[in-house]
């Protein structure tokens, strides 16, 4: 199944195609990737949905296959939109840097240092789960950060294995995707989280 699925930067994509990946009901609908997003003093509560669509069609460009920057990928199975995978820079992730304590317990490095880049949400619309999808995306996120200039990838993904994980947990992807993509643990902040990471020559 991986053979069919084609993953591409997501200003290559129509609007209206990434619209699609997140759908109109569930968690992924009301988040749009703005959970790690917004800048500092920035309530999420205080931004209707539809303000967290704009901000997302912003930030991915999409629709212009002209731009020089993009905030994720998508990923299609055939001609069906069917994920999304929000990687760049670890410092546009302005939420996981000031707000989320456990990736940088007991390391020592500088969060904003804009050639680390970061993957902070792999999604996979219903129906289309189980195909392979999410380890093209974490595969994909590698090549596409290695590509721009990153000089390391890292991710902050969920050990599933250890028990119920719901979805506000699991938008950060599994521990199995990003370990097939060539990613390596780094820490283990928490029972259920990790730090991965890949460094590139």
């Amino acid at each position: 199944m991986a053979a069919e699925i084609r993953v591409v930067p997501a200003n290559e994509v129509s609007c209206r195609d990434l619209m699609a990946v997140f759908g109109q009901r569930g968690p992924a609908a009301g988040c749009y990737c703005q959970r790690y997003s917004l800048a500092p003093g920035e309530a999420f509560s205080k931004f209707p949905r539809q303000e967290r669509a704009e901000r997302l069609r912003a930030q991915t460009n999409c629709g212009n296959p002209q731009a020089t920057r993009t905030s994720g990928l998508v990923a299609y199975l055939g001609d069906e939109p069917v994920g999304w995978c929000a990687v760049e820079p670890r410092p546009a992730f302005f939420g996981l840097l000031r707000v989320y304590r456990l990736p940088w317990e007991g390391r020592d490095e500088d969060r904003n240092d804009p050639d680390i880049w970061a993957v902070t949400c792999v999604l996979v619309r219903a129906g289309h789960r189980k195909r392979g999808v999410a380890y093209a995306l974490a595969e994909a996120a590698v090549d596409h950060a290695r590509r721009n200039g990153a000089r390391a990838l890292e991710a902050y993904p969920m050990r599933a294995e250890t028990g119920y994980v719901s979805w506000d947990e699991i938008h950060v992807g599994v521990e199995s995707i990003f370990a097939a993509a060539g990613m390596t643990e780094v820490t283990r902040p928490g029972k259920r989280r990790l730090v991965m990471r890949i460094d590139f020559d």
